[in-house]
């Protein structure tokens, strides 16, 4: 029987327990990557029908943004019901259809678990505010007023001003780390471990080959609920709230990062490996000690496989020396650790334009490439966004076009994450870019319609062809997906770095910058250049050339 039909089969689970290991994941926004019925909001039978799409990039896996039942405050990050499926985004049996398809074309499926918090409406939060003594009275988070009436302590949501709201129900705040509709979870509760444990074995049992978990670094609070320090100016960014958002003036001890959250952790990987070859992917959401997250929560075996923080998601220009920081400072902390980078996700402003609009316009396209080969390049796995593969930049979108509760609040400073939200484009003749037959919930930016999937499909030199050959590339070359890395001595623009897997001895070179450049590197000296890259560097003896925003890949014989 063919491998994939096999897979189709029900034997999703058998084969490489290490598949992740330097895996692409294809992320999917459901509510905007394919409409199949015409009410302008993507849904699962839209994902079912663009699955050879993906897999014709050349990715492992697809990891599938919140389709649970919600009452969308958050567009499904607010989840009523853990075990379902939305209506608007179909049903289970779409679901089902969904895994058969994906394991036939050879594609794993990792789904969001967000489990940090759930929505006000949910049944948990429903019986827990009734009372201060019926049997969920402390699934979440709640405390008395100060003497005064206030919140108990200078707690700030994500989103915005306090994380307590007040229950005139329980006469008694709730936590809430975004929205007020959004309660956390009191994971201090065993109880509460195993009721979302026992939602995460519901997917288990029906084919997932792994989860991203939402927020990983959120579940466990400080029980004293002290205050948290003031951060210093000068060590403030905007890797977990924009500049605009007093969040990041505090750093944040004990309203998240907790060291009981390893515990937990253990417990979801132990749940994990009672079944064949899955996986989980954290988002580490903090500003400060992001890779010291990373490294905590992937060390050994017992923790998660993988983790992502927001390194490579911030407004800070790429350059050379961040990212040789960034990857060292990590593995100096888990050398047996593993990391997920992406530079892009539904959180953050699009790579074209976050980083793109420092360089020349002209120079855009060059730009995006080399972004994607570096990324591409980098030890550990890799998270992509979908448009990203087109190059799509950031929509610009009218304030009363706006669906982003964050946005909305802090308009016109942030403008929120509509942007990078916007629907997939898939035929440019469409004014809706093939997305949906009826009005999509959000606009389509007519200059997206001119990077459609239509119009890069026969363009060589599209964005789209450059992220289909390099996957191939990376593809045949496993020390760039499993191999060790060493960074190079290197000047200017210029990132260098060797990787090393089982015999195979490669040498990457980068230029960041609008010039060409020059940089001897011993170890290049003896390397074959690796045509099929796409890019268009050359060596002679121990020097390598590179054009403007150009990379070179070269392979010691």
């Amino acid at each position: 029987m063919d491998a994939r039909v096999e897979r189709a089969a029900g034997t999703a689970g058998v084969g490489d327990a290490d598949w992740w290991r330097g895996a692409v994941i294809y992320q999917i926004y459901p509510r905007s990557f394919q409409d199949t019925n015409g009410d302008g909001i993507g849904d699962l039978a839209g994902i079912t029908k663009r699955l050879p799409y993906v897999a014709s990039l050349g990715v492992d896996a697809i990891w599938i943004s919140p389709f649970f039942p919600s009452p969308m405050k958050d567009f499904g990050y607010d989840v009523s019901d853990y075990c379902g499926v939305d209506p608007m985004f179909g049903t289970l049996d779409d679901f089902d259809a969904l895994i058969a398809e994906a394991h036939r074309l050879g594609l794993k499926v990792m789904i969001d678990q967000v489990i940090s918090h759930t929505s006000d409406l949910h049944p948990w939060f429903r019986e827990s505010r009734k009372s201060r003594d019926n049997p969920k009275s402390d699934w979440y988070v709640w405390t008395d007023a100060k003497p005064d009436g206030t919140p108990p302590n200078n707690w700030l949501s994500v989103f915005g001003g306090s994380s307590w709201e007040w229950d005139t129900g329980r006469r008694q705040y709730y936590l809430h780390n975004f929205l007020t509709t959004q309660p956390d979870l009191n994971f201090h509760n065993p109880h509460v471990q195993d009721a979302v444990l026992g939602a995460v074995r519901f997917w288990l049992e029906r084919g997932v080959d792994g989860f991203r978990l939402d927020t990983v670094n959120f579940y466990f609070h400080s029980e004293g609920l002290e205050n948290n320090p003031a951060l210093p100016i000068e060590k403030r960014n905007d890797k977990s709230a924009p500049a605009v958002n007093p969040y990041g003036y505090q750093d944040h001890v004990y309203d998240k990062n907790r060291p009981e959250n390893v515990g937990f952790l253990e417990r979801f990987r132990a749940l994990l490996d009672e079944y064949q070859a899955r996986a989980a992917v954290g988002e580490v959401g903090e500003g400060q000690r992001g890779t010291e997250l990373m490294a905590e929560y992937t060390s050994g075996t017992k923790r998660l496989q993988m983790c992502y923080s927001f390194e490579l998601l911030t407004s800070a220009p790429l350059s050379p020396g961040q990212l040789k920081e960034t990857l060292e400072e990590f593995d100096g902390k888990a050398p047996d650790g593993w990391a997920c980078w992406a530079t892009s996700n539904h959180d953050v402003e699009r790579t074209a334009s976050r980083w793109g609009d420092n360089v020349a316009p002209d120079n855009r396209t060059a730009f995006t490439k080399l972004v994607a080969s570096l990324l591409l390049s980098l030890r550990g796995s890799v998270c992509l966004y979908q448009g990203e593969e087109l190059g799509l930049t950031e929509a610009q979108l009218r304030f009363e076009d706006l669906q982003d509760p964050y946005g909305i609040r802090f308009w016109p400073d942030f403008k929120g994450r509509d942007g990078c939200r916007t629907p997939m484009v898939w035929d440019a003749g469409d004014k809706a870019g093939g997305f949906s037959s009826g009005k999509p919930w959000l606009p389509v930016p007519p200059e997206h319609l001119l990077m459609a999937v239509s119009a890069e499909e026969d363009d060589d030199a599209s964005v789209l062809a450059h992220y289909r050959r390099f996957l191939r590339f990376r593809k045949t070359h496993p020390s760039l997906q499993r191999g060790s890395i060493l960074f190079l001595k290197a000047e200017g623009d210029v990132l260098a770095f060797r990787r090393e897997w089982e015999g195979e001895t490669l040498v990457c070179a980068f230029n960041l910058g609008e010039v060409p450049a020059e940089i001897a590197l011993e170890d290049a000296d003896g390397c074959a250049t690796l045509p099929d890259s796409g890019h268009s560097g050359t060596v002679s003896g121990d020097t390598i050339t590179l054009p403007p925003l150009g990379a070179w890949f070269g392979r010691h014989e």
